[in-house]
């Protein structure tokens, strides 16, 4: 486009300055905006893995009671060797690590998983569930049913479903090894 010098008179061509690109402080804005974005993305993501970590854990619990409900049907419990029949039948949830070997079974966090019956065999076993984190704890027992107690250490409940308030008097450590137990 041409204009005319307003000092000379003489046509010449008009200089339009076009900004490209962002100035430093637009710069800083988007990254600003993004690191937020990304922090409560993190967030997110972490507590949906404590719920399903907690999802996991009751559904492991569950399989574990109906394997061993299954196994011993009209039958006593024995004191030992509940876990390597439980083996044998290949009746362990797939998300527990199992050492046939050995007979034992291991948790999503290193704990062991051991299952017995009551000293001299009887009508009731025990799954002792080993290392749970504390989040996962209260979430895993919070409305749990189906058992007849549920305990750790001196603290134990028996009035299902379990209400938050004593999911969390149960849970009451970093980690946690609760002991289940079922008729």
């Amino acid at each position: 486009m041409n204009v005319i010098n307003a000092t000379t008179g003489v046509p010449c061509r008009a200089k339009f300055s076009r900004q490209r690109g962002a100035s430093l402080l637009e710069g800083i804005a988007y990254l600003g905006i993004a690191a937020i974005v990304v922090l409560g993305a993190v967030s997110l993501l972490t507590g949906a893995m404590s719920s399903a970590k907690a999802n996991q854990t009751t559904e492991e619990l569950i399989a574990l009671r109906t394997a061993v409900k299954k196994l011993y049907a009209g039958q006593t419990y024995p004191e030992t060797g509940v876990a390597a029949t439980v083996i044998a039948a290949k009746a362990v949830p797939s998300t527990l690590v199992v050492n046939s070997t050995a007979s034992t079974i291991t948790n999503a966090w290193g704990g062991a998983v051991t299952l017995a019956g009551p000293s001299g065999g009887g009508p009731t076993f025990s799954v002792v569930y080993n290392n749970m984190p504390q989040d996962v704890c209260v979430n895993a027992l919070s409305g749990a049913s189906g058992w007849t107690s549920i305990a750790q250490g001196s603290v134990s409940k028996n009035v299902f479903p379990l209400p938050p308030a004593d999911a969390s008097a149960v849970c009451n450590a970093a980690t946690n090894s609760v002991t289940f137990t079922s008729n």
